[in-house]
C-alpha cells in the first residue's frame, strides 16, 4: 500500500544518503526526522516487490526470472484474477433456465429495442412462449411504456443478437461487464495503493462477493450501471495522475537537484488536454444512461476530481488554491464531464428518436406554442417551444413522466429493504425459487421433504460484515489522517448508497448496493494493508499481519463457496437451504 522508495530526509531526494555527521550520530541513537519528497507527494512510486536472495535461491528461482516475473505481475496478476471471475460467471451461464426477477422486463425490452429501435408492448404470459419457442414469438410493434434509458437494455440486446432470445443470451453481456468489473477494479486499486497485490486482493475479494456474483449473471440494469460507474472511477484516477505529474515536471528544480514548490507556477499553470477526464465524462453519461441514479454518481465525481486539483496546486505550492482551480479547472472540469454526459444520455435514446412509434414518441406534434403546463410535471420556462425539436419536446415529456412515476413508487414488495438494512445484508432478493420433490429436478429421491432451488442475491455475509468496519476505518483514516484515497474510496459508497435515504418511502431493494461493492472491496483491501503492516515494518509484525489477512481472505472464499448453491440455482435438500438462511429476514 505504500512504497519501499526510501523517503527523503530534510528536504533531500530520495536517493542521496544523510550528511556523514548525521551518520556518526546514528551509533548514539539519533535518529533524523524523515520526510516524503514533493515529487514522491505529487506523484507516488509504486511499491515494488524486493529481492531477497536467501528466500529466491532456496526456490531456485534465479534474478533473471525474477525480475522477468515482476515486470509482467501488474498486468498478469490481474489478469488471472479476472480468469478466475470469468469462470465463475460463466459456467453455465443459462441456468435456471428460467425468466427470474425483472428479466421478465429487461430481457424483451432489449430484444425489441435492438430490432426496431423502441420497446414493445409484450403480452402478459408470454415468458412460457420465450423459453420454449423464442423464434416463435413476435415482437410487438405497439410501443411499451418503460422507466428506464436504454444503453443497458442495448448491452443485453448484443447479447441476444450474438446466442439467440434465451437465458444465456439475455444473461451474456452483463456476464461480461461483470467480469471486465474485476480487471478494472485490480488496475484501479493498484493505482490507488500503489501495490499490484492490494489491487488483485480488492479485484479477488470482488470475484468472490455474492451480490456481484449473482448480478453478474442475472439481466438487470444495476449491475451494468455498476461497471459504468467503476470505468469512470478509474478515468478520474488516470486523470488525477497525469496532472500531478505534469504539475511536477513544471514545478522548478534547486541547485542540489531537489523539486521546489513554487506559488507561480502551481497558481497559473494550464494543464493542457485532459482525455480521461472526457472519458470520465462519457462513462458517467453511460451509467446516468442505463439508470437515472447514475446521476448522483456524476455529481459526487465532479466534485471529487475539482477536489482533486485543489490539493494538486496546494501540494505543489499555491498559496490560494481554490481561487487558483476556479481560475484554471473548475470550467475545463465541468465541460468535459456534464456537457458529454449529457449529450452521451441523449445520443442513447437515438433508436427512439429515428423512429415514430416509439412511446411518446409523436406527443409534441401539433403542440407549438402551448404553455409549460402542457409540456409535463417538469415545467419548461413561459415562452413559445416551437424552436425546441419536436423529438426533444417529446422526449422532455416522456422523461418527466417516468420522474412522475419514479417518485410515486411506493407500492409495497415482499424483497424491498431499507437502506439502513444493506451494509449487514438484511435484506436479500429472491430471484429464483422452485422446491422440486423427491425424484424431480435433481432432488434425491430418498429425501423425505421437498428439496429447494434458489437464487439469492445475497452478498458474501463476511465480506460484507468485514466491510462495515473496514467503512469505519476508512472514515477514520480520511478524517484524521486526511488520507485521500480513503475519501476517494468514501465518495464511490456514498454516490452509491446515501441517495436512496432521502427515497425510504419508495420501494427499493437490496440489489441497488452492487454499484458500490467495488468500494467497498477497496475498504476491505485498504484494512487489510494497514492489518498487513508497512513493507518496512519488522519480520515478526509483518509475518503477524500476513496470517492475519489470509485467515480473512480464506473465510470469505469459504464463506462465497457455502453459498454456491443458492448463488447458482442448485437444487439441495430443504435442511441444507435453511442451514444457508443464517438469518430470518432471508427468508
Amino acid at each position: 500500500m505504500t512504497s519501499t522508495a526510501p523517503p527523503a530526509q530534510h528536504g533531500r531526494a530520495p536517493h542521496e544518503e544523510p550528511p556523514s555527521w548525521q551518520r556518526r550520530l546514528r551509533r548514539f541513537g539519533y535518529a533524523p526526522r524523515t520526510t516524503t519528497g514533493l515529487r514522491e507527494r505529487l506523484v507516488p512510486p509504486y511499491a515494488v516487490m524486493p529481492y531477497r536472495a536467501h528466500v529466491w535461491q532456496f526456490l531456485r528461482v534465479s534474478p533473471a526470472v525474477f525480475y522477468a516475473v515482476r515486470r509482467t505481475l501488474p498486468w498478469v496478476g490481474p489478469l488471472l484474477v479476472t480468469l478466475l471471475a470469468g469462470v465463475l460467471r460463466f459456467w453455465n451461464l443459462g441456468n435456471p433456465k428460467a425468466v427470474i426477477f425483472d428479466e421478465t422486463y429487461y430481457a424483451k425490452d432489449a430484444w425489441a429495442l435492438v430490432h426496431q429501435g423502441y420497446e414493445g408492448s409484450w403480452p402478459k404470459g408470454v415468458d412460457k412462449s420465450v423459453l420454449s419457442s423464442p423464434d416463435a414469438v413476435p415482437i410487438p410493434t405497439d410501443p411499451g411504456y418503460v422507466v428506464h434509458p436504454p444503453v443497458g437494455k442495448w448491452l443485453i440486446g448484443w447479447g441476444e443478437q450474438l446466442f439467440g432470445f434465451s437465458p444465456f443470451g439475455w444473461r451474456f453481456a452483463v456476464a461480461v461487464l461483470g467480469t471486465l468489473s474485476v480487471l478494472l477494479l485490480c488496475r484501479i486499486g493498484r493505482r490507488l495503493f500503489r501495490s499490484t497485490f492490494l489491487g488483485c486482493l480488492a479485484g479477488l475479494l470482488l470475484t468472490v462477493d455474492g451480490l456481484h456474483f449473482v448480478m453478474s449473471r442475472t439481466a438487470l440494469l444495476d449491475q451494468v450501471l455498476m461497471f459504468f460507474v467503476l470505468a469512470a472511477f478509474g478515468c478520474l484516477l488516470v486523470d488525477r495522475d497525469r496532472s500531478r505529474r505534469r504539475l511536477a515536471e513544471a514545478l522548478p528544480v534547486d541547485a542540489d537537484g531537489v523539486l521546489r514548490p513554487s506559488s507561480e507556477v502551481a497558481s497559473r499553470l494550464r494543464l493542457g488536454p485532459r482525455p480521461w477526464r472526457l472519458a470520465a465524462g462519457l462513462c458517467l453519461g453511460l451509467g446516468f444512461a442505463t439508470k437515472w441514479s447514475g446521476l448522483y454518481t456524476l455529481v459526487a465525481f465532479c466534485l471529487l476530481t475539482v477536489l482533486w486539483d485543489v490539493a494538486a496546486r496546494r501540494t505543489a505550492g499555491a498559496r490560494r488554491p481554490y481561487a487558483a482551480v476556479l481560475k484554471r479547472d473548475v470550467l475545463p472540469a465541468f465541460v468535459s464531464t456534464v456537457p458529454v454526459a449529457v449529450l452521451t444520455y441523449i445520443a442513447s435514446w437515438t433508436g427512439w428518436i429515428l423512429t415514430s412509434k416509439g412511446y411518446f414518441r409523436d406527443w409534441a406534434k401539433g403542440r407549438a406554442g402551448l404553455s409549460p403546463d402542457h409540456i409535463g410535471p417538469i415545467p419548461l420556462p413561459r415562452f413559445d417551444m416551437t424552436w425546441v425539436p419536436e423529438w426533444l419536446r417529446s422526449l422532455w415529456h416522456y422523461e418527466s413522466e417516468v420522474y412522475t412515476f419514479h417518485i410515486g413508487l411506493t407500492s409495497g414488495h415482499t424483497y424491498q429493504s431499507n437502506p439502513w438494512s444493506w451494509i449487514l445484508a438484511g435484506r436479500p432478493v429472491s430471484y429464483y425459487y422452485e422446491s422440486p420433490k423427491p425424484g424431480a429436478a435433481g432432488c434425491p429421491r430418498t429425501e423425505t421433504e421437498k428439496c429447494a432451488s434458489e437464487v439469492l442475491a445475497l452478498g458474501t455475509p463476511l465480506l460484507w460484515w468485514a466491510a462495515a468496519f473496514a467503512l469505519l476505518y476508512v472514515l477514520w483514516r480520511w478524517f484524521f489522517r486526511r488520507d485521500w484515497r480513503a475519501g476517494a474510496i468514501l465518495a464511490g459508497v456514498a454516490a452509491g448508497w446515501l441517495p436512496w435515504f432521502l427515497y425510504q418511502e419508495r420501494t427499493i431493494f437490496y440489489f441497488y448496493a452492487v454499484v458500490f461493492v467495488p468500494f467497498l472491496c477497496l475498504a476491505v483491501a485498504m484494512l487489510m494493508g494497514a492489518v498487513l503492516g508497512r513493507p518496512g515494518a519488522d519480520e515478526r509484525r509483518r509475518a503477524t499481519g500476513a496470517i492475519g489477512v489470509g485467515v480473512l481472505v480464506l473465510l470469505i472464499a469459504w464463506n462465497f463457496i457455502y453459498f454456491w448453491p443458492i448463488y447458482t440455482g442448485q437444487t439441495i435438500p430443504i435442511d441444507e437451504w435453511r442451514q444457508r438462511m443464517w438469518l430470518d429476514t432471508w427468508i
